[in-house]
């Protein structure tokens, strides 16, 4: 694995861009991004869950994600898919909210998947914009969030996308 994280000027922006290999086929690794029965086993830090995971993959579909904590904390996530290749990349914008609606940063993601023999090149690029006071934070643990959560979507694959 190889990350890459450039800091802006700014505090409250953040471009993260994380290359991975994974043992397995496009089409699955493009089918765990796709399906949010699969999406809801990885996404997000360890020890988090998603009691809520809703992904509508098409242009101008959406995403609802309500991360858990370990805490307990709950941590909803809103975005819009802008492009959609099967199974080749994946842009969303997606925003993280507070219990109120309230926009703390918001973030556009860009996802490839490319054919490696018989594995997958999957990158993630993202950048991220603050938008409130605890943005910087959130933003801190970017690259950690999206590194555990590659981390479990490679555990996932390996097990050939079913639940262990």
């Amino acid at each position: 694995m190889t990350a890459r994280t450039n800091l802006a000027a700014l505090p409250n922006e953040r471009t993260v861009e994380i290359t991975r290999i994974f043992d397995a086929p496009r089409s699955l690794v493009f089918k765990m991004w796709t399906d949010p029965k699969h999406m809801a086993q990885w996404w997000g830090p360890k020890r988090f869950t998603n009691p809520v995971c809703e992904v509508d993959a098409r242009v101008g579909g959406k995403i609802l994600i309500h991360m858990r904590g370990p805490d307990g904390v709950v941590y909803p996530m809103t975005g819009t898919f802008r492009e959609v290749v099967a199974p080749e990349r994946l842009v969303f914008m997606a925003v993280a909210e507070d219990h109120d609606g309230n926009r703390l940063l918001e973030s556009l993601t860009t996802v490839t998947f490319e054919e490696h023999g018989d594995k997958t090149k999957l990158t993630v690029h993202a950048s991220a914009v603050g938008l409130a006071s605890i943005a910087p934070q959130m933003l801190a643990g970017m690259e950690m969030g999206w590194t555990q959560s590659l981390e479990k979507l490679e555990e996932l694959v390996e097990r050939g996308g079913r639940k262990a």
